[in-house]
């Protein structure tokens, strides 16, 4: 390890350890107070303590600035990098209300398409025939005109289906009709 390395890292080291200690040193001095009777009783060893003690607390009281600036700098780059996962969620979140609208007017137009004279003649058909002219249909046009169709008449219909077709254009209603549920109804 190089000389300048071990100087980085010492310094770091010290950074690191001040920030950490300062507090703890500054409320042992404010709140320790000495008896005369440990005073005559310290010894040499006592005396060499309370000296690097107030080394220390000397040495927190010089370098408190830059803890604090290193501190200010670190809690910039966390609300920085909040701040950049914030906008990140923002924008998911903005292609998700996009995908959503156009689903929607998808579906709008969907349910559109089999207009009302085209309902009307397939409710006044026999099932048979209706179900035969359905399944001719592709299945969003089918299934636009089994929902807008009455609940008897719809039924009427797919039991004249044959069961695998029935079973998709189901399928298709049911879609429809759990986001009618959830109150999106065009």
């Amino acid at each position: 390890m190089t000389s300048i390395r071990r100087r980085i890292l010492f310094r770091l080291l010290a950074t690191a350890m001040t920030v950490q200690l300062c507090p703890v040193i500054a409320a042992e001095t404010e709140t320790k107070t000495v008896s005369p009777v440990e005073t005559a009783a310290t010894s040499h060893s006592g005396l060499e303590m309370r000296a690097l003690t107030e080394e220390a607390r000397q040495y927190c009281v010089n370098i408190r600035d830059v803890a604090a600036d290193a501190r200010y700098a670190w809690q910039k780059s966390t609300l920085e990098a909040l701040d950049k996962r914030l906008a990140e969620r923002i924008a998911a979140l903005e292609a998700k209300r996009a995908e959503y609208e156009a689903w929607l007017k998808k579906r709008e137009d969907f349910l559109a398409a089999a207009r009302d004279d085209v309902v009307a003649i397939y409710a006044k058909m026999r099932p048979e025939a209706a179900a035969g002219q359905l399944t001719a249909l592709d299945d969003d046009m089918a299934a636009a005109v089994l929902a807008r169709l009455n609940a008897r008449v719809s039924s009427a219909i797919l039991n004249e289906m044959e069961p695998a077709r029935a079973s998709q254009l189901a399928s298709a209603l049911a879609g429809m009709t759990e986001l009618s549920a959830k109150g999106d109804t065009p």
